[in-house]
């Protein structure tokens, strides 16, 4: 099997396990920001939504490996997924060997 497809496949497969931690991820982050400097909330009401974000919620022993866990999949479906555009791009562009010019 060549090797675009299947890091096509594995990309399809850890999609949805990659999505939902970088979504909470990402809203918890930005509703914290929004709500601190423009929701006028302080810094303890809205303390939980930071804990979220950086999965406190996990405890000590967890949460490095979560932020990892993130961060690294992250990393893999920015890398996946801009290796199969690149070879849709490129295939889309090639010229067909036996083409005529007009």
């Amino acid at each position: 099997m060549k090797l675009v497809i299947r890091l096509r496949q594995i990309h399809a497969a850890l999609a949805p396990f990659v999505l939902a931690p970088l979504l909470i991820t990402a809203l918890s982050g930005v509703s914290y920001r929004v709500l601190r400097d423009w929701g006028g909330f302080s810094r303890d009401q809205v303390h939980w939504l930071m804990a979220v974000h950086e999965a406190e919620w996990l405890g000590p022993s967890l949460e490095p490996l979560v932020v990892l866990l993130n961060g690294l999949g992250l990393l893999w479906m920015l890398v996946t997924g801009a290796g199969m555009l690149a070879e849709r791009l490129l295939r889309r562009f090639r010229r067909p060997a036996g083409g005529t010019e007009g």
